[in-house]
Parts: C-alpha cells; sequence; structure tokens
C-alpha cells in the first residue's frame, strides 16, 4: 500500500468513527448540562467545596467563580512542584525552579500544557497524578462550562427582573462536565490504550539497554491514564518529552489514530449539544460544516506538502520523514500535527520544527485561527460562536439589515465584546514576539541560530512559541530553548492573560445576550443555518487572520519555504 493511500485510508476511518460518534456524544452531553438532577457524588462535591450548584449565575459571579477556581489551581500546583523534593515517590527529583513552577503551573491550568522541561527527568509520580492530570481535567471541564454558558446566553428569553441575564452554575457545570463527561470517556480510553501497550504503573527509574549498545535511563509511570485526558481535553502534556511519539505513550499506528479520535471528538461533538440546547440541531450542523471544512483543507494541505518531495533529501526519504515516527509515516504524522494545532491540544507524535517550511506555516496558520475548527474542549465552540457574531454583523453591514444570530440583536455591546475577543491574542503573540527579537538574552535561545542574524527559521521558532502560548496550544518547535527566566516568564504571562481575558468577554457577551428579549424572524431575516452562512464563516475566519498574521508569517515560514 503507498504512503498515500494510506494517508487517505486513515483520515476517512477517522471521519467515519467522529461521525458515529457525534450525535450520541453531542445529545449526552445536552443532556447533562440541561438536567435538573445532582448524581449521588457531585452532592458530596459541592459539599465539600461548599457550592450551592442551584443557585442561578449572572455572568459576573460566573467569571469570578471561574477566576477563583483557576487562580486556586495554579496556586496548588505551584506550591506542590516547589515542595516536590519532599514528597513520596519524587523519584529522586529535586524540587522545580520558581520560574518554570510558575510556567507550569499557568500552562496546565489555562489548558495549554506548554512544558519547557522533560518530563521523565523532572516531575515525579505524585506532582504528575495530583497536579497535572487533575489540571487536564479541570481546565477541560471549565472550557466546557464557559461554553456552555455562552450557548445558554443564546437560548435564553429574558424573563422575570429576578432571573434576567441567569447563565446557570459554574460549580454544577464544572463537576458535571468532570464526572459526568471526561472521566467516562476517560477510564474507557485508557483501557484501550493499556490494551495496545501504552504504560500504566508507579514503576521507578530503571537502567535500559540500547539496541546499539550501551544503555538509558528511564521510568514508568500512570501514563496511559494521563495520555488519555490530555488528548480527550485537548491538553497536550505528555509524561515524556517525546510526548506522543514516545512508545510508552502512544506505541502503535492504532493507539496513534485513536488519540486523534479523542483529541477531536469532544469538540465536534459540542455543536451538536449547541443545536440541541438553542432549540435548533441544524444551527448546530453549520457549525460543524465550518469546522469540518477548514479541518479537512488544512489536513489535506498538509498531507501534500509533507508528501511533496521537494529537494534531493527528500526525494531520497519518499517524502519528508525527518523528524517522524517510521511507525505512523506522513499520513499519521500529518493528521495527528494539524489535529492538535487546529485545537489546544499541543500534543505532538512528530517533531514540528523539521516538518517542511510550509507545513510549519500551516500548523502556526491553524493556531493563529484561534483553534476554533474544532478547536479547544469548549474554549473552540465559544470562539467559533464569537466568529459567528462578527460574520452575522458583517452579513448585517452588507444587507443594511439589524444583524441578528439565534434571534438575537448584535448591537454595539455585543459587536465591541467580539472584537476585545478578537483583539486580544494577537496583540499577546505579536507584542511578546517583537520584544524577544530585540532582547540579546531571547535571542541567544535560538539554538539553531546565530543570535545576531537569526533568520526566518529562528523567527518562526519564536513566534511558533508565543503563538502556542496565547492560544493555549502547548506545542513548539524545539529549537528553542524556552526554558530561561524570560521565556518561562513572558510564555506564562501569555498563557494566563490568553486564557482568561478572552473568557471575560465571552461570559460578557453571555451576559448581554441572555438579557435581550427575542427577535422574530422575519423574511428579511439572515439563515444561519443555510450553506451560505457557512461559507461566509469560514471565508470571515480566513480574512481576520490573514489579515492580522501575515506580515508575522511572511517574516517566518512563507520567506522560509520560499528561500
Amino acid at each position: 500500500m503507498s504512503p498515500v493511500l494510506s494517508g487517505v485510508l486513515q483520515l476517512t476511518a477517522l471521519t467515519a468513527a467522529l461521525a458515529l460518534a457525534y450525535r450520541p456524544l453531542g445529545d449526552y452531553m445536552a443532556a447533562v448540562y440541561s438536567s435538573p438532577k445532582h448524581l449521588r457524588i457531585e452532592k458530596a462535591v459541592y459539599r465539600c467545596i461548599g457550592a450551592h450548584a442551584d443557585v442561578q449565575m449572572r455572568w459576573p459571579a460566573y467569571l469570578r467563580g471561574v477566576l477563583a477556581f483557576s487562580a486556586a489551581g495554579v496556586l496548588f500546583l505551584y506550591l506542590l512542584q516547589r515542595v516536590q523534593g519532599g514528597l513520596p515517590l519524587s523519584l529522586g527529583f529535586a524540587s522545580i525552579s520558581p520560574d518554570q513552577a510558575f510556567n507550569t503551573a499557568a500552562s496546565f491550568v489555562t489548558n495549554t500544557n506548554w512544558q519547557s522541561y522533560s518530563g521523565e527527568q523532572a516531575m515525579g509520580h505524585v506532582v504528575q497524578t495530583a497536579g497535572l492530570a487533575v489540571q487536564n481535567f479541570v481546565s477541560a471541564a471549565t472550557g466546557m462550562a464557559v461554553a456552555i454558558a455562552l450557548v445558554r446566553g443564546f437560548a435564553r428569553a429574558c424573563g422575570t427582573p429576578s432571573r434576567t441575564g441567569e447563565l446557570g452554575n459554574f460549580w454544577a457545570d464544572l463537576v458535571r462536565g468532570t464526572v459526568r463527561v471526561l472521566l467516562p470517556i476517560a477510564v474507557l480510553g485508557a483501557l484501550v490504550l493499556v490494551a495496545c501497550g501504552a504504560v500504566q504503573n508507579f514503576s521507578g527509574i530503571h537502567e535500559v539497554g540500547q539496541f546499539m549498545g550501551g544503555s538509558q535511563q528511564t521510568n514508568g509511570g500512570a501514563v496511559a491514564s494521563q495520555e488519555v485526558i490530555k488528548e480527550l481535553g485537548t491538553n497536550g502534556g505528555g509524561y515524556f518529552n517525546a510526548n506522543s511519539a514516545h512508545p510508552f505513550e502512544n506505541p502503535t499506528a492504532f493507539t496513534n489514530l485513536f488519540e486523534v479520535f479523542l483529541i477531536l471528538v469532544i469538540p465536534l461533538a459540542l455543536t451538536r449539544t449547541f443545536g440541541r440546547l438553542v432549540g435548533n440541531v441544524r444551527q448546530g450542523y453549520a457549525i460543524l460544516a465550518t469546522m469540518g471544512v477548514i479541518w479537512l483543507g488544512f489536513t489535506a494541505l498538509m498531507m501534500w506538502t509533507e508528501f511533496a518531495h521537494g529537494g534531493p533529501a527528500l526525494q531520497a526519504a519518499g517524502a519528508a520523514m525527518e523528524g517522524k515516527e517510521t511507525r505512523f509515516g506522513i499520513g499519521g504524522s500529518s493528521i495527528f500535527s494539524v489535529a492538535t494545532t487546529l485545537t489546544s491540544t499541543g500534543a505532538v507524535d512528530s517533531f514540528h520544527s523539521s516538518f517542511t517550511a510550509f507545513g510549519g506555516g500551516i500548523q502556526l496558520l491553524g493556531m493563529m485561527l484561534g483553534e476554533i475548527a474544532p478547536g479547544g474542549v469548549g474554549s473552540g465552540l465559544y470562539g467559533m460562536l464569537v466568529m459567528a457574531v462578527i460574520a452575522v454583523f458583517i452579513a448585517g453591514l452588507m444587507v443594511g439589515r439589524t444583524p441578528e444570530y439565534l434571534g438575537k440583536k448584535i448591537g454595539t455591546r455585543e459587536i465591541k465584546l467580539a472584537a476585545c475577543y478578537l483583539l486580544i491574542t494577537p496583540t499577546l503573540v505579536l507584542g511578546f514576539t517583537a520584544a524577544s527579537m530585540v532582547l540579546p538574552d531571547a535571542l541567544g535561545s535560538m539554538l539553531n541560530t546565530k543570535a545576531t542574524g537569526a533568520g526566518s527559521h529562528g523567527f518562526s521558532e519564536v513566534l511558533y512559541a508565543f503563538t502556542s502560548g496565547a492560544n493555549n496550544n502547548g506545542s513548539a518547535f524545539a529549537g528553542l530553548n524556552a526554558n530561561t527566566p524570560w521565556y518561562n516568564t513572558t510564555i506564562g504571562l501569555a498563557m494566563l492573560l490568553g486564557r482568561f481575558l478572552p473568557m471575560v468577554f465571552v461570559l460578557a457577551l453571555a451576559g448581554s445576550l441572555a438579557e435581550q428579549k427575542p427577535v422574530l424572524e422575519t423574511a428579511g431575516t439572515l439563515r444561519t443555518e443555510k450553506p451560505l452562512f457557512a461559507g461566509l464563516l469560514v471565508g470571515t475566519i480566513l480574512i481576520i487572520t490573514g489579515l492580522t498574521y501575515f506580515p508575522a508569517l511572511a517574516l517566518g515560514p512563507l520567506a522560509e519555504g520560499l528561500s
């Protein structure tokens, strides 16, 4: 079988599996977030944290819950790393330095999972399981909760004054997302990975012989259970430095495709949940179609660039195989790469920095879109809905009508909130990248270039780092040494601001929409469930991203690819 045919068949099988899971999972999540009942275990959690799960919240209260919970998570994870040297099962590893502990705590709480350390050489079993793995669950559940709050803003009509603008209860949404959605799927997924050869133990450090002679040290860990939630929750942080290229995390071509399925299944199924909660499943299909067109287009383009055989070295290898695992090949590596950069996962089964120049540009562009196709768990849906608000506004300007979406008018307040959402990430990415390109210490982190003449690939490394951090992705061009005080601090700030500032505007938008009375549909209302609107939405996304980032892309991957 040719490598190209193998890649096409893998993509076909993946699409079929996602299609089979779409409706039942989407309907199930809609039932979870609309159910008036609480499970016994959920009631126990509410008592432990002192939450009143039946109290409805307006957007400021919902936001306070998100920020307070996340701040507590950052503090706990930071302290856990700082005292690691005195913890049991630390494998003899020392406590983490302050700047790296801050960076890692910010990374995992923001669903980014950027890692400026080698997991098997820095983190003991307690930090991995009680710290990092726990945040993999709750950070994903937080993103889902914010997305559901925005959907409720569209779905809820303005009621009595005492109930105007209510978006649900953050603590109930957080616990339900964790207990009813993420945990059951994670348990089943971990069993699949263990059955296929992934490691699951609390082993210490062992000396292992190498095939070519000599030996190396390696350790085990609760790898399968962390691997499944790292993909399912679109987190991305690996137990090992090689991430999902490590055979303990991703043993076979089947597990590689299964992990891509885990990455995509919840973000895609949330569009069905959205359709059910707003009372029109065709609205969910329109959002799904937009995500699907971008994802399939990017995957096809990535496979084409990596199979292109440009240059004698690539022709001799049969494709761009440098930095890729032979057990996955070009097709599996390309599918995985696009899935992780179009979502906020950031996991890698290949070396992103050694993709072709245009392949690296596709990875960058996928993150620059805002990771909305299908995006992170929760964050992809609310990011796409904000883009839908922008698209509706543009359409309204074109035909001279007041824009409406799902029965809610898009007025001055709503468009200002959506515009602020769109401006945050580019400001962080381009601002921190510009600062890094003029500071000698920051330039010195480009390991494969001269500090005074970084070149286009060196610029791409820095641009990729801040694009990954601000978009809460977590993958990296590994030619950049990011374990320095400058990058640990600035990328940490980019992750925190890139996660929580957009949530402020999303929840404010949800509150504004929830306070409106629905407007009646007329003959002039834009039909947002039609293919025409999906096409308009795709165009809006590509144009906004292109106008924002094209100059930076021209200095990096485009210049490298054309040189």
